[in-house]
């Protein structure tokens, strides 16, 4: 009770001053350096650092100045097929279901499944879910199911000037207009 009395009549007797206002003292005694304004006809050059977003506690992510994530380019789409080239899934072959753009991450369908523990209610009991994790998008190549063959993917234009994604060791054209209506039908885009 004494301490927390003394450390009260030590925080009422500190003072905050105004930028710009000399102050005598500080909390701990020494003097506290003033603020002084820059003298006319100086000007200062300001750097502009990438701004870092906080996603999770444990990632941070490089923003834009108007405080957007930074998107990334990514060689898959929504509706591809692709092939895991690495990790525990090596060699499995799905669909593309959703794409994380900020962190180049996709979700595959029925690949990289994870067990999600569903708190219950008082109307349900609780449960535990099979959902998929996502994948980086540098572990998936896209694939072709008429050669049963993975590969790298690649863009020209067409007489029509179209640009489309085709696959370098096929040729095959991957982006087509039954392709595009199918996914946006699906209403799976983001």
């Amino acid at each position: 009770m004494a301490g927390m009395a003394a450390l009260q009549g030590a925080m009422a007797s500190l003072s905050v001053s105004a930028p710009g206002v000399a102050s005598t003292s500080s909390f701990w005694g020494n003097r506290l350096a003033t603020y002084s304004a820059p003298q006319p006809g100086i000007r200062f050059m300001v750097k502009t650092c990438p701004i870092e977003m906080r996603l999770k506690r444990w990632e941070r992510k490089k923003c834009k100045p108007n405080s957007l994530p930074v998107l990334h380019k990514m060689h898959v789409r929504i509706g591809d097929t692709v092939q895991v080239i690495a990790g525990r899934e090596k060699g499995k072959v799905g669909e593309v279901t959703r794409l994380f753009k900020h962190n180049s991450t996709v979700i595959v369908k029925d690949l990289n499944l994870k067990s999600k523990h569903k708190k219950g209610t008082d109307d349900e009991p609780g449960e535990i879910v099979m959902i998929e994790g996502p994948i980086h998008s540098s572990n998936v190549m896209l694939y072709s199911k008429e050669k049963s063959v993975a590969s790298r993917v690649g863009h020209k234009f067409l007489e029509d000037g179209t640009k489309v994604r085709y696959l370098i060791k096929t040729g095959e054209v991957i982006d087509s207009v039954e392709n595009w209506v199918k996914v946006f039908k699906d209403g799976k885009s983001e």
